[in-house]
């Protein structure tokens, strides 16, 4: 008799602890579950990277020069205005880094070091009676040079690939 009541004592203890077990399991999930954000950054890194795809394309020289051509400006004030938008753009994108890799970042930052060097070097080299017109031309020939080696052309490939590893 002492022993059916110690194993039903045992029994019942058992199936107490077991319970006692799964409901806290039970509870455990549910709390790491609210936890876990409710969304999903993939939408809003996709959207960084097509904000710098823009960039890249609104920084590049040969589309900075088409957008902003003025030919009544002097050598230093196209180099100037050039230089301004292209800070500019650069700065209204700079929370997208959040959301990108580090290497696609870092591409966009020397895209927009290289395109500055290149506007400063070109307008230093011309005569201090030079138009904005020689300025624009003498930068367009040498990003012609180029052609496929071109930088801005490099960057958009790379964003395009990050971009595409995302959307797999």
């Amino acid at each position: 008799m002492v022993s059916a009541s110690y194993s039903l004592l045992l029994s019942m203890f058992s199936v107490i602890v077991s319970s006692l077990a799964f409901y806290l399991l039970i509870k455990k999930d549910k709390v790491s579950q609210k936890k876990q954000p409710d969304f999903t950054t993939k939408p809003m890194q996709l959207q960084a990277y097509e904000r710098l795809v823009i960039l890249a394309e609104r920084i590049a020289l040969p589309n900075l020069i088409g957008r902003l051509n003025q030919q009544d400006l002097s050598v230093k004030e196209m180099q100037l205005l050039l230089l301004s938008n292209i800070k500019q753009e650069f700065e209204h994108n700079f929370s997208q880094q959040i959301y990108v890799t580090q290497t696609a970042w870092q591409s966009l930052q020397k895209l927009k070091d290289q395109n500055m060097l290149i506007v400063n070097q070109v307008a230093q080299t011309l005569p201090t009676n030079a138009t904005s017109f020689d300025l624009s031309r003498t930068i367009l020939e040498l990003i012609l040079k180029q052609e496929k080696n071109a930088l801005h052309l490099i960057v958009l490939d790379a964003l395009n690939f990050e971009a595409r590893k995302l959307m797999r």
